[in-house]
């Protein structure tokens, strides 16, 4: 369904009336959007907002996009590609034993260009008023607990323990930020141990703590290069 805003402005304007403009992508558009959904919401998503932003006309965004529903389906795969696949790639991916695994999801949890949990939250958020969005997220939610299902499964866990370890993992951290809590990172990285021994049944053994402490050491200093 358009929002009176698209509905006036498709009207008035289209891409076969004037040139493009080369001040903006659409990528420059999808960004933007990302960070209005994150910071105010889905009702702030406005093209003549963004438009205003980018320093462009309104009609330049009908170069990118068919109309605003058309940037909501945007924005929705964006999230699902940002926010689902690499957890699914991630829990596939092979490891000698039930904990490795887990680290390896657990990279989706520390580097947020595997997992926004920001854009997470302002998804879940715009959910609570749209069933189409609700029906998007219940998949999504459903495809993360899927593969890690599968991933506890590799390891001899039978069906229905495989299906409640992946849920326990899966759910504590979406809980973890729809909480916000503001834990630092070295504080996460410390709880790691029992972490693993709660989520597997397993003591980890020295040689996955120390492969996740390379990991995290890699993060860290690219970290440190992106600020300074």
């Amino acid at each position: 369904m358009q929002s009176s805003e698209d509905t006036s402005e498709r009207s008035n304007a289209s891409p076969a009336q004037g040139a493009h403009d080369v001040r903006t992508t659409k990528s420059d558009w999808l960004n933007l959007a990302i960070q209005a959904l994150i910071e105010d919401g889905i009702d702030q998503v406005k093209i003549q907002v963004m438009a205003k932003k980018l320093n462009v006309s309104r009609s330049s965004f009908y170069w990118f996009f068919e109309s605003l529903q058309d940037l909501h389906n945007q924005l929705l795969q964006n999230w699902l590609r940002k926010n689902t696949d690499p957890v699914v790639e991630h829990a596939m991916r092979p490891a000698p034993n039930i904990n490795r695994a887990i680290l390896n999801v657990f990279q989706c949890w520390v580097d947020d260009r595997l997992f926004d949990p920001k854009l997470d939250i302002a998804v879940r958020i715009w959910a609570r008023r749209d069933p189409s969005i609700r029906a998007v997220i219940d998949e999504a939610d459903r495809r993360r607990v899927e593969a890690l299902t599968a991933m506890y499964r590799r390891y001899g866990y039978d069906e229905e323990n495989a299906f409640i370890r992946a849920r326990v993992l899966y759910f504590m951290q979406i809980g973890h930020y729809t909480l916000d809590l503001d834990e630092a990172l070295d504080i996460r990285v410390s709880h790691v141990p029992a972490y693993l021994l709660a989520f597997s049944g397993q003591e980890p053994g020295p040689e996955d703590i120390a492969a996740f402490d390379e990991f995290i050491a890699r993060f860290t200093s690219r970290e440190g290069e992106a600020k300074g």
